[in-house]
C-alpha cells in the first residue's frame, strides 16, 4: 500500500510539472508569434545588477534597437553595434571602439536579438503563477538552461496577461550576480537603416579604433 501511494504521489507530481510546462509553452509560443510579426523593435529599459553577498547594487537606464539579427545596445555609456557579422563596442568615456568578428562559441550569456524567443532552444520551463501588482497582472514563467555551463541557473519572465508583452526578465547568476531588466517603453515596427547598426567612424573622428579582426 505504501509503495502504491508513493507511486501515485510521484505520478501526480509528474502530471503537475507537465501541465505547468505545457501552460508555459502555450503562453511563450504566443509571445514569440507576436514578436516575429514585427519588422523591428525599439525598447527603453532599466538594468539592475545585484549581488547580496558582495553588497553590490547597480542601476542604469539603457535602450536597444533590433532588426532581424542586427542590434544596437546602449548601456552604461557603452554602445554595442552588431550588423549581423561584426561587433563594434564603443566605450564613450574612453573614446575607444573595439571591433571584432562575432563568434557564437563566445556567447555565454544572453543574445539581445533572442530576448523574445530565447526559450525556443536550450531551455526547459515552468509556469509559476499569475501575479497581480499595482503595475498590472502578469504571467510568471521560469526558464532553466539545459546547458549546465551557462553562467545563470534560471531566468524568470514577467509577461503582461493582456498584451502578452514581456515586461521584465530576471537572470539568476551562479556567481551571485542577479540581473534584472525592466522594459519601460516598447515600440514595434520602427524604421531603421542598416547603417544604424554599424559604428560611424566618420562621425567620431577622435575615437581610437582597436581592430581585433
Amino acid at each position: 500500500m505504501t509503495k502504491y501511494i508513493s507511486l501515485l504521489f510521484i505520478t501526480l507530481i509528474s502530471l503537475n510539472v507537465s501541465a505547468q510546462e505545457n501552460k508555459a509553452k502555450t503562453i511563450l509560443d504566443k509571445v514569440s508569434a507576436i514578436n516575429k510579426e514585427y519588422n523591428s523593435v525599439k525598447a527603453d529599459f532599466t538594468f539592475n545588477m545585484d549581488n547580496a553577498e558582495e553588497d553590490i547594487h547597480e542601476s542604469s537606464d539603457g535602450n536597444i534597437i533590433l532588426k532581424g539579427d542586427k542590434y544596437r545596445l546602449y548601456l552604461m555609456d557603452v554602445y554595442t553595434y552588431f550588423d549581423g557579422k561584426t561587433i563594434y563596442q564603443h566605450l564613450v568615456d574612453a573614446e575607444e571602439v573595439n571591433i571584432k568578428e562575432s563568434d557564437e562559441n563566445e556567447e555565454e550569456g544572453l543574445n539581445p536579438t533572442q530576448i523574445f524567443n530565447l526559450y525556443e532552444t536550450g531551455f526547459k520551463f515552468s509556469y509559476i503563477e499569475e501575479q497581480t501588482t499595482p503595475a498590472g497582472t502578469f504571467h510568471v514563467i521560469d526558464l532553466f538552461p539545459l546547458d549546465e555551463e551557462k553562467p545563470f541557473s534560471r531566468i524568470r519572465l514577467h509577461i503582461d496577461t493582456k498584451s502578452l508583452e514581456m515586461k521584465s526578465l530576471v537572470s539568476i547568476g551562479k556567481d551571485g550576480n542577479n540581473i534584472t531588466i525592466k522594459i519601460k517603453k516598447f515600440e514595434p515596427n520602427v524604421e531603421f537603416k542598416d547603417s544604424d547598426f554599424v559604428f560611424d567612424q566618420t562621425a567620431n573622428p577622435d575615437v581610437e579604433v582597436v581592430d581585433m579582426r
